[in-house]
């Protein structure tokens, strides 16, 4: 067809784009493009959209030339740019919208029946935070019939007739055999949450709010900390923002703590406040309040003005120098973070010139996805923390960032490098993104987002709060009295005073008239910080285990220039100075263990070392139960040696799940959970804490708990074992180690 290009690269064959119509407007042939309002330029490349005169738009963009039919929802704003993105967006909604899913590991790679939404041009599957977040953003508002379908997929009864029945939200597989290592599933109640008008769907959500909170009460919650335990939200690729040594290891992910994934559990419990008996809605909500304060209490970074991202386990080393974009805005947005707070944390995550990154610091040697990346859904969340703030500075970026990698790319993609905002960037075995699809389902919730409420600020309870800074108005009103935006049911318009000033754009008086509301703008003062710029900074290369060695009676070890020392999460040498010798006064009665970290020049640490234990640590093997007499009081840690060679360490749905009892004497049974994730070999499974007496004998028993294949959902799993071929919570259970601890 003449005139028709191919789209190059990762959109071959997906934006294939049409011959330019007859029709397009003339004057737009005519004119030369205007910045932010026909087009967009960015280090030598450009992207433009003509207006066609059925109303559709034409995208000319690096990799072709892309047709938009006219869509349900309009904008008319001076940027047929913006209003052009706006239409993509839409058509790429109604790609998203399928009657059957596939994936590898399901059903046999074989179309399952499923009127949903996929995830992507290259994800053809319904994946819980994929879907959850995305619904949290548009989807629920657009179609919640459909919302409501995707949702109801990732529900499930419980199959193995042996473990506590009820109705729960399904973990999709994932980090060392998923659940409760992964421990995100909870962001499906951020989605549900809008969707309750519906009585069945309202009882649905209840049920399975209360067996998934009280699951994960059992076999995720950490009383030490008050605190959930499981691997961040979404960035769930773990040597991308976790230590590199933890790709063969997830132990140590599955007892450390994640910022988002604690949010995700306050904001499910503030719903069952809501939503629960009038007698049991005071308990959740103290439990919310509780969590809330531990997450202040323990994520907050005074001297960065940051919450951290995730915490290590507590007995071995907390504080990690690692902060992420979505936990950072979900604090935010969830009123987890205090006024104060939530405005710094805003401020002064960093962003580079094309957009925020996902992690900061960049971690070295690893390749391009979460780590040097932008994400459009993140984005998103992170303009809404903005206007939650009256960050106006951060608003016209995040809107700025998330037209450009649009425009550019010629459609939502997954990511976007973060230097350049390419969907590819060549940099030898670093390169990347590693994985980009167009049409990304959550990517294209954020653009909807991002024009109904970043720019129009339509909120879900159908008030308008638009908050425009001045850096905006020339691309969105150009010459114009009014720009307007037409939904389904309504019909916003947002008028423009006399005159110019700075500063930002707010409400003023509305009034409406049947279908219309009219919103008279005002200028106010707007936030008047500057953002920071050193997003693409890179932390330093992640240390080698400290080596501790005997040194009479005492114990040593050798440190680095620049290296820094923890014991049991406390920093005992600061790595200020030269290499040096650091000697531990006394052989320890209880178990230390030891970290360490490099800092680099401007303070930044790197991502922790493996752990390295010593203290008197005694070992308890044979048959169930176990007998134990200790040689003296207090508190002890207990772990077990085991293998468990049931999937691979990155995904699968066979984590081994259990219950420790310990009976000492007389007293009070004591019982924790163990969790044994897949690995390679022999290993350490997760730890459990408990009080013992100095000479009465205890007794360990080691029953099973609950893991993901015990779901009903699991039953079409076919990538791996505990899926058709029935559960599987099963591991090699070794000797049963045990330290004392403070």
């Amino acid at each position: 067809m003449a005139g028709t290009l191919l789209a190059c690269g990762a959109l071959a064959g997906a934006l294939l784009a049409t011959a330019v119509l007859a029709d397009t407007v003339a004057a737009s042939d005519a004119s030369a493009p205007v910045e932010w309002q026909d087009s967009v330029a960015w280090q030598g490349q450009q992207a433009s959209v003509k207006v066609r005169k059925d109303g559709g738009f034409v995208l000319a963009f690096p990799g072709g030339r892309r047709e938009i039919a006219p869509q349900p929802m309009r904008t008319a704003t001076a940027s047929p740019l913006f209003d052009g993105l706006f239409a993509m967006a839409q058509a790429e909604l109604a790609q998203d919208k399928v009657d059957a899913i596939t994936d590898w590991s399901f059903n046999d790679q074989k179309p399952y029946p499923c009127v949903c939404f996929e995830t992507g041009e290259k994800w053809h599957y319904v994946w819980t935070r994929d879907l959850s977040y995305a619904a949290d953003l548009a989807l629920a508002r657009l179609d919640p019939e459909r919302t409501k379908t995707s949702l109801r997929f990732k529900l499930s009864e419980m199959r193995n007739p042996k473990v506590s029945q009820g109705l729960v939200v399904a973990q999709d597989t994932g980090s060392g055999g998923s659940w409760p290592i992964s421990t995100d599933r909870v962001v499906w109640f951020l989605a549900a949450r809008h969707l309750l008008g519906d009585p069945q769907f309202k009882d649905e959500t209840w049920r399975a709010l209360k067996n998934t909170l009280a699951q994960d009460d059992l076999y995720a919650w950490d009383p030490e900390m008050q605190l959930y335990r499981g691997e961040t939200s979404f960035l769930d690729w773990r040597e991308q923002n976790y230590p590199a040594w933890t790709a063969k290891d997830t132990t140590w992910i599955a007892q450390s703590f994640a910022l988002s994934t604690n949010v995700l559990h306050y904001e499910a419990l503030r719903l069952a406040a809501t939503m629960a008996p009038a007698d049991e809605q005071a308990s959740y909500a103290d439990r919310a309040k509780r969590l809330r304060k531990a997450i202040n209490a323990r994520f907050w970074r005074e001297d960065r003005g940051l919450y951290m991202s995730y915490l290590g386990p507590w007995f071995h080393d907390a504080a990690v120098e690692s902060y992420d974009l979505l936990g950072t805005s979900l604090a935010v947005t969830s009123g987890v973070a205090p006024p104060d707070r939530a405005r710094r944390a805003i401020e002064r995550y960093p962003v580079s010139a094309a957009g925020s990154p996902v992690i900061w610091p960049q971690q070295p040697e690893t390749a391009i996805y979460h780590n040097r990346a932008i994400w459009p859904f993140v984005s998103a969340y992170a303009l809404r923390a903005a206007r939650t703030t009256g960050n106006t500075e951060r608003i016209a970026f995040e809107v700025q960032s998330i037209m450009r990698g649009a425009a550019l790319a010629g459609s939502n993609m997954e990511n976007y490098e973060l230097t350049t905002q390419a969907v590819h960037f060549e940099d030898g075995k670093l390169s990347g993104p590693v994985v980009n699809s167009p049409r990304q389902l959550w990517s294209v919730a954020a653009y909807l987002d991002m024009v109904q409420r970043g720019v129009f600020g339509l909120e879900d309870d159908g008030s308008v709060k638009p908050m425009i800074p001045a850096q905006l108005v020339p691309m969105l009103f150009g010459e114009r009295s009014e720009i307007v935006l037409q939904t389904a049911d309504r019909r916003i318009v947002l008028r423009k005073p006399d005159g110019v000033a700075g500063g930002v754009l707010v409400a003023g008086a509305r009034h409406d008239a049947g279908r219309d509301t009219i919103v008279a703008l005002a200028w106010q003062a707007g936030s008047g910080v500057r953002l920071s710029r050193n997003g693409a900074a890179m932390a330093p290369s992640t240390p080698a285990a400290p080596v501790i060695e005997r040194d009479g009676n005492a114990w040593k070890t050798e440190l680095g220039a620049g290296v820094r020392l923890y014991s049991d999460g406390w920093i005992i040498d600061d790595g200020e100075g030269p290499a040096h010798r650091f000697r531990m006064a006394q052989p320890p009665s209880i178990r230390h263990c030891y970290t360490v970290t490099n800092v680099g020049p401007d303070a930044v640490e790197s991502l922790p070392s493996p752990t390295t234990c010593i203290g008197p640590s005694q070992r308890v093997a044979g048959a169930f139960p176990r007998a134990w007499t200790p040689p003296r009081a207090g508190r002890y840690i207990a772990t077990f040696r085991y293998r468990n060679a049931n999937g691979p360490i990155n995904t699968g749905i066979t984590a081994a799940v259990k219950r420790l009892v310990l009976q000492c004497g007389d007293a009070p049974a004591q019982t924790g959970p163990i969790v044994m994730p897949h690995r390679e070999g022999e290993g350490d499974s997760t730890s459990w804490t408990y009080t013992a007496k100095a000479g009465v004998p205890c007794r360990f028993t080691l029953h099973d708990g609950t893991n993901m294949s015990d779901l009903a959902h699991f039953v079409h799993y076919t990538g791996g074992k505990g899926g058709a071929g029935g559960p599987l919570n099963d591991a090699e259970v070794g000797d049963l180690i045990l330290d004392p601890t403070h």
